[in-house]
């Protein structure tokens, strides 16, 4: 899949295009119905897909101070958009020029003359442009009378709208079946393996140290998880400690899946560990003997919580 850059020209080829505009973090069902139009109208007339999102993340650049909220990187919104049938995605790499350009310019120069844009498809709430003054309404009458077309996609509710923020909620609150229903799969954190103190491997759990990076913080806790080895695309059932290990000294905030039957070394390994049931909250035990006797416990709520899913 073309991965494209807003500040750069695209092929003749990917000319004449329909573009989802969005900022498409998590790619959940609300998402995946704007694309998903843009997927059709471009399969009707013989045209490219284009599937946009912006990074970093527009708040981030008005506020670099805000904590960590993404719920995918570049490279994960990348496969979905693959999988959902795009031809290529696009980055908007939001930064003062790009936050600086009024709407009306957004449309002529970047969409139309950069891109040569054929029609756009958006959320009903999209908004663009200098102090966010674009929204659907000027795609339809501006960009239209510029020959660029627009289809505006309502929002896909489930007990309410579909949204990263309520996504977001429900991670934060220890709800990851409802983060994955809304997503249509598990949020997952993806990292590379690395050394840590060797805690859990004295215990008797082995466990793969990945940093959380930009990822949002789910609830700090113990969680039934699936992990897979993108190398190989093995997969394995566990259990994994997200937070800060309040039993050791010094604090440090880590994913720290166990995964059970594997004896293998995932050291450097890049692997993606998904979240699909909240056990308990980060506690700190009166001694390692109690520690261990609950995470024998946690292993045994997990196998059982997992065993739906299959070892293939």
């Amino acid at each position: 899949m073309r991965w494209l850059d807003h500040r750069e020209d695209v092929t003749q080829a990917l000319r004449g295009a329909i573009i989802a505009l969005g900022n498409f973090d998590g790619f959940h069902r609300g998402h995946q119905a704007v694309a998903g139009e843009a997927i059709k109208w471009a399969h009707e007339e013989g045209r490219p897909s284009i599937i946009a999102t912006f990074d970093p993340h527009p708040v981030r650049h008005f506020k670099p101070d805000v904590p960590p909220f993404r719920l995918t990187t570049l490279e994960q919104r990348q496969e979905l958009y693959l999988a959902a049938g795009a031809t290529a995605m696009l980055v908007f790499h939001f930064d003062g020029d790009l936050s600086g350009t009024s709407a009306e310019d957004f449309i002529t120069e970047i969409l139309l003359k950069r891109f040569g844009a054929h029609g756009v498809v958006t959320g009903a709430d999209f908004t663009f442009g200098k102090g966010a003054k674009g929204n659907v309404e000027l795609l339809r009458t501006f960009g239209g009378e510029h020959g660029l077309g627009s289809r505006v996609v309502e929002a896909v509710k489930s007990d309410g709208v579909v949204s990263s923020s309520r996504i977001r909620d429900a991670l934060r609150e220890g709800k990851p079946e409802l983060a994955a229903e809304l997503l249509t799969r598990p949020f997952a954190i993806r990292g590379i393996v690395e050394h840590g103190d060797k805690n859990g491997r004295k215990l008797g759990y082995p466990t793969a140290n990945l940093a959380i990076d930009t990822y949002l913080r789910p609830k700090y806790g113990v969680y039934a998880v699936t992990g897979t080895v993108l190398s190989t695309g093995q997969t394995l059932k566990g259990a994994a400690n997200i937070g800060i290990r309040p039993q050791f000294e010094p604090p440090k905030e880590l994913l720290e899946p166990y995964f059970f039957d594997f004896s293998g070394d995932l050291y450097g390994q890049e692997i993606e560990v998904a979240f699909h049931h909240f056990l308990r909250g980060e506690a700190k035990f009166d001694s390692l003997d109690d520690l261990m006797v609950q995470m024998e416990k946690d292993c045994d709520e997990a196998r059982r919580l997992l065993s739906a899913i299959s070892d293939d």
